[in-house]
């Protein structure tokens, strides 16, 4: 007889994930741990942008792959009775003392994650050559000292109780710091917290995972408790991130953390199909968002999305890639494999929260800095370099990233708030999701399981083998398709999370199914 394999297939199950709902505050996050700091922060009396402060603190200590001190990123904030959200913007910038003279060519282009020319030692994807200035403390200071109304000390007490915990030592730990071990090794305090005896760390085959603590991190983090978050940037911290990069050989200095402020502007405005969409600005996936939508203004909404939406939906977004790539030449292609994370907040006076921050590569820069336990992010990536592009590498640059968080308006009144992690990936999942909701009028539970496609660039089409035979039939009619599972690994999907506020006053939230960890916690 003649046998054909089938195509070998991740998952022969059915993931879902609990929404949850409510009517005062909730929090969803990618970790429940930090989503549950986060509403315990509202318990105490905070507002929501004491509890988004709160998660993605706790985040450094839970979910450190993905963002945390090290990072950067931006936020939406739509303050109940205002009519505007506003972006605090805690992006990337390169160091002032960053020179494309550093990163010599080796001639050969990358051949793994980045589509950049290789350069020697990589020393701009990993290493202390790929910092760049780490902003997110900036931005939830900034945050804090403008809308915040609990005292700094009890807002960073979970994230302090969490790392003095320790990270649980789990299969998804394993799974995520075996992903980057190649890296981790060269780093001795790197390798000392996450290799032991030069190996992943696994949990125990049964019972109960345990826990292990991120290096100096948990006294970090006292510290800003007791000294304020600019410490990061003016105090003793800032001293011992500048000496261990120094020692190091990196140009993140001093001057670069004194110096380092969070920018506000008033959220870009798009309207849509009757709602206000408000989105965080030009050096986000924003402008491609908008183009997307420009272009799916004239498509037929019917029940639910047929093969012929989805085929609009991707034609759409491979034009707006081909757009934005074009303006920038290959400046966006690194960005496909970046890892971020993504929490929404809502407090009981319906004020809302949307923010991305993200560590760019797994495990950013894979240095983990040994007086301060900061797990510093590898900025330098998101610039070309090559000398003389439009992205090129260049002191005190801002790159374009792909974060999108996104709050949706109905009047003056935000009604949903949501993003996601995933890089160029997640673009596709918030536009997505933002319509199986806002133009379908799915209930969150179906939108948040529905079959997506992702389109994170011209050149194709990933679709989810859910989708059925007609609409993957349809697409391939269309262009090159690949389908693939909506799995933890490989992840061919962007991890979206939402909370809606209801007209009669009910909070409903939910995270992504593939996120293991991930959980939507209201307030009781």
């Amino acid at each position: 007889m003649s046998y054909t394999p089938s195509p070998h297939v991740t998952q022969h199950w059915s993931l879902t994930k609990p929404s949850a709902s409510g009517r005062r505050g909730m929090v969803v996050s990618q970790a429940k741990s930090a989503a549950e700091a986060g509403v315990a922060v509202l318990d105490a009396g905070g507002n929501a942008v004491d509890a988004a402060v709160a998660t993605a603190l706790a985040l450094a200590a839970v979910e450190p792959w993905n963002s945390g001190l090290g990072g950067i990123g931006f936020a939406l904030v739509h303050r109940a009775g205002q009519p505007r959200a506003e972006v605090v913007d805690f992006g990337p910038v390169a160091p002032s003392g960053l020179s494309a003279d550093a990163f010599r060519l080796t001639g050969r282009m990358k051949q793994d994650l980045f589509a950049w020319p290789e350069v020697e030692g990589d020393a701009n994807i990993h290493g202390p050559l790929s910092f760049a200035i780490p902003s997110a403390p900036a931005g939830y200071a900034h945050m804090h000292k403008t809308w915040g109304k609990l005292p700094l000390a009890e807002v960073i007490a979970p994230a302090v109780a969490l790392a003095q915990r320790g990270l649980p030592q789990d299969w998804y730990t394993t799974l995520k710091v075996a992903s980057s071990a190649a890296v981790l090794r060269l780093y001795p305090e790197s390798a000392r917290i996450y290799l032991p005896n030069g190996l992943p760390p696994v949990p125990p085959y049964q019972g109960s995972p345990g826990f292990f603590r991120l290096g100096a991190l948990p006294e970090t983090l006292a510290q800003l408790g007791r000294a304020g978050l600019r410490d990061f940037y003016e105090g003793e911290i800032a001293a011992s991130i500048a000496a261990d990069v120094k020692a190091m050989g990196g140009v993140l200095s001093a001057e670069d953390l004194r110096s380092c402020q969070a920018r506000v502007l008033p959220a870009t405005e798009y309207r849509w199909r009757g709602r206000t969409l408000q989105l965080a600005g030009g050096l986000t996936a924003a402008p491609t968002m908008m183009r997307v939508l420009d272009q799916m203004a004239e498509v037929a909404y019917g029940a639910a999305p047929d093969a012929a939406w989805y085929v609009a939906f991707g034609r759409a977004m491979k034009a707006a890639y081909a757009e934005r790539l074009s303006g920038l030449g290959d400046a966006d292609k690194a960005a496909a494999e970046t890892c971020t994370t993504h929490l929404t907040v809502c407090d009981a006076e319906g004020t809302m929260v949307a923010m991305t921050t993200t560590l760019l590569s797994s495990m950013g820069s894979r240095v983990v800095l040994p007086d301060s336990g900061v797990l510093l992010n590898n900025g330098v990536m998101w610039f070309d370099p090559r000398p003389g592009q439009p992205n090129s590498i260049a002191p005190g640059k801002r790159p374009l990233t792909n974060m999108s968080p996104i709050i949706l308006k109905d009047g003056d009144r935000p009604w949903m708030a949501a993003g996601a992690s995933g890089g160029r990936r997640i673009l596709a999942a918030v536009t997505q999701m933002m319509t199986f909701l806002a133009d379908f009028g799915m209930d969150l539970d179906t939108a948040a399981h529905f079959p997506r496609i992702d389109v994170s660039g011209p050149e194709g089409v990933s679709a989810d083998r859910r989708l059925g035979a007609q609409v993957i039939a349809a697409l391939e009619a269309d262009g090159p398709t690949t389908v693939v599972d909506h799995a933890v690994m490989p992840i061919n999907f962007a991890c979206p999370n939402v909370i809606l506020q209801q007209p009669d006053g009910t909070r409903i939230g939910i995270s992504d199914a593939a996120s293991p960890w991930s959980a939507a916690v209201a307030q009781g």
